[in-house]
């Protein structure tokens, strides 16, 4: 009866919250008994406010201004504020107490780099520069619009790649002179290994956008082997023999890099590709550069979906960047976990969410992050992903420099664990509290196994028999 009252409770004070259909969890712990004034003077950036378990707060999506207030201490800022800033990173402002150390910053934006202007284009890069964690990969944004070219180029790193928005069309040619060709829309990947040439033309009549990944912190865009500055910057009598035709032909190539620029809407694959190719020793490629990722069977989990492409799974010519396609329910996270091989190199698409990374030595830090961000989590440090948002999915992308995703649950190592182990390392002399946490392992390995990379919210918000007042 009494949790039937504080549901109806919290439907009557929605419209004064202004939340999406529930009430935060900040205000459901002083909303019993209290007017909704008092509540909100109670909110979670002042000094009344109490969480001895530093729950999440989602500070954009309930339009809440985060100040440097955490269970009574703290204070207000007096001098300058950047509003926006604080309500994208309220874990930074007010960190949970469980944060300590100084381990380094592991969040960028991409609304923070420098846009590079193009005809018809612009791209925009997340390196070691930009992010000095960021060792093991390095990100490109790219967008192109209908028609519009990303020049013929080679790298030095491998190129892998997802399709954000609209469509696009690759080129490649093996190191066996086959030639490869593939229409790619959104949710499909690509990869190119290093040296590899290739080129990307925009197709959907709004063009296309993509995240571009190389397996190399210091990679830069701006320092690829491009088509048109090569040949601009050799002799044209060298052309002329190379090509074996008159010098003067060369008079008028461009005198520097194209990169990007507007082309000719192509025609279909087949059409650009004559039946006299093969005859000629131009012939196709046997390797496959192109995987449809949202075409897979997802694993379903209690809290979303997972999709894993990586050369030893459904992506074979992807030697270098393993990664995972992730969605979060509402209110659901990430497990617990952490991956033995590479750094975590996260690209976050939509939704807001909350990290935070166990860096040993007693040392952890929390970071939210948002659409268009990327975060850091270097390999064997252990993290979580929560969604922020009561309401809205978040969407994520988890690659890694590497031939294969691994990763190590904390659920399951516990379930795996002896249970007289696991209870003497955490609740040593209190048998009541051993007796709830190994009962969940048990009836979470009965319901769902012991592996579950993204748990759902429980019914009753924690799944074991707590009851209302410890709530």
């Amino acid at each position: 009866m009494q949790l039937l009252k504080f549901s109806a409770l919290c439907l009557l004070t929605l419209a004064e919250f202004g939340t999406a259909g529930r009430v935060p969890y900040w205000a459901q712990q002083h909303l019993k008994g209290e007017p909704v004034a008092a509540v909100k003077a109670h909110g979670p950036y002042t000094p009344k406010h109490k969480d001895k378990y530093d729950h999440k707060i989602d500070a954009e999506g309930d339009g809440l201004d985060p100040l440097p207030y955490r269970n009574g201490e703290g204070a207000t800022v007096q001098g300058p504020w950047n509003r926006a800033r604080s309500r994208q990173n309220p874990d930074l402002v007010r960190p949970p107490s469980t944060d300590h150390g100084t381990l380094s910053n592991m969040r960028w934006s991409f609304a923070d780099s420098h846009i590079r202007i193009e005809e018809g284009g612009w791209t925009r890069q997340t390196t070691i520069r930009e992010l000095p964690t960021s060792v093991e990969i390095a990100g490109v944004n790219m967008r192109l619009d209908q028609g519009v070219i990303r020049e013929l180029h080679w790298h030095i790193q491998a190129e892998w790649a997802y399709v954000l928005e609209g469509k696009v069309r690759i080129t490649a040619l093996d190191t066996e002179g086959g030639n490869f060709v593939d229409d790619l829309e959104k949710g499909d990947l690509w990869y190119f290994p290093p040296g590899h040439p290739h080129s990307l033309q925009g197709l959907a009549p709004n063009g296309t956008e993509f995240l571009l990944i190389f397996d190399d912190g210091h990679f830069s865009e701006d320092s690829t082997f491009i088509l048109t500055d090569w040949l601009a910057h050799t002799p044209k009598s060298v052309l002329s023999e190379n090509f074996r035709i008159s010098p003067e032909v060369f008079e008028t190539i461009p005198k520097s890099e194209k990169y990007i620029f507007q082309g000719s809407l192509p025609g279909p694959i087949d059409k650009e590709r004559t039946p006299l190719d093969d005859t000629k020793g131009i012939k196709k490629s046997k390797l496959q550069f192109t995987h449809r990722l949202m075409q897979q069977e997802p694993l379903n989990t209690t809290g979303g979906q997972v999709r894993i492409a990586d050369s030893k799974t459904t992506f074979p010519l992807s030697k270098t960047i393993a990664a995972a396609h992730l969605l979060l329910q509402p209110g659901a996270m990430r497990e617990m976990h952490w991956h033995p091989q590479a750094d975590e190199w996260s690209f976050f698409i939509r939704g807001r969410a909350r990290v935070t990374i166990f860096a040993s030595e007693g040392n952890a830090r929390t970071f939210d992050y948002g659409p268009g961000d990327v975060g850091i989590v270097p390999k064997n440090m252990g993290h979580f992903i929560e969604n922020l948002s009561d309401d809205e999915e978040v969407e994520i992308l988890e690659i890694f420099r590497s031939d294969e995703f691994l990763d190590f649950s904390l659920f399951q190592w516990m379930a795996s664990t002896p249970k007289r182990m696991v209870a003497e390392h955490l609740f040593q002399g209190d048998e009541e509290r051993q007796r709830r946490f190994l009962g969940e392992l048990e009836k979470g390995v009965e319901e769902i196994g012991a592996h579950d990379p993204i748990r759902g919210v429980p019914k009753n918000g924690y799944g074991d028999d707590t009851t209302e007042e410890e709530l």
